[in-house]
């Protein structure tokens, strides 16, 4: 018996190491699996945390940018034509003169977000044709809440003089209470955007289009 012990002690001897020892295993066992785990926690946090950073990076619709069913649906007109677009060169004059000249040059506002200005100068022109004491002050405060209110998405660029005189008039309203305003965002337009609607691409396209149309007529 005393000559057994010794044989069994060094029999268990190997398989110590094998117990307490780093034998490969299956993925996810022992220590492996830890860092395995930890890895995989990692790297969903890191996928969440990506997630909410691109969400947060993403670049905010601008507060004047409204979806399109908010917006009044553009002018009813016939296709303009190749004199027509011609014409629009020459002045913005011309380009306002005619729906389908409104509705391009309103197009390309949109691309700028700046669309509530022709909305505005159309709202005024619409007011100016009303008679009925009822229905103009109703229009008035419509076009007020829309585009002169601080508080509104649409709201437009006027200076703190006009703004007044508005405030003013609007206890009994006219249909010419905003002229003033009206002139201001139409000489705006003139002077900011029809210079670059006239270098746009949607305008030379549209000039290229009916060009190449009335040549193969």
């Amino acid at each position: 018996m005393g000559s057994e012990r010794p044989e069994m002690r060094t029999r268990q001897m190997p398989a110590a190491p094998k117990t307490a020892g780093s034998t490969p295993g299956p993925p996810g066992a022992g220590g492996r699996g830890a860092n395995a785990c930890c890895f995989c926690w990692c790297c969903c946090c890191s996928c969440s945390c990506l997630t909410v950073r691109n969400q947060e990076q993403r670049p905010r619709r601008p507060s004047h940018e409204l979806r399109q069913e908010d917006l009044p649906s553009c002018e009813e007109s016939p296709s303009p034509t190749l004199e027509e677009v011609n014409a629009w060169s020459q002045s913005f004059d011309k380009v306002m003169l005619t729906p389908a000249g409104r509705n391009a040059f309103r197009e390309f506002l949109r691309t700028e977000f700046s669309e509530e200005n022709m909305l505005f100068w159309m709202a005024c022109e619409e007011l100016k044709k009303e008679a009925n004491k009822t229905i103009i002050e109703e229009k008035a405060r419509t076009i007020y809440e829309d585009y002169i209110s601080i508080l509104s998405p649409k709201e437009v660029s006027l200076d703190s003089r006009v703004r007044e005189v508005i405030n003013r008039n609007m206890v009994e309203p006219s249909q010419h209470i905003f002229d003033d305003a009206q002139l201001q965002i139409y000489t705006l337009m003139h002077r900011d955007s029809y210079p670059r609607f006239m270098n746009s691409a949607l305008y030379k396209d549209l000039l290229q289009s009916l060009s190449e149309k009335s040549a193969e007529a």
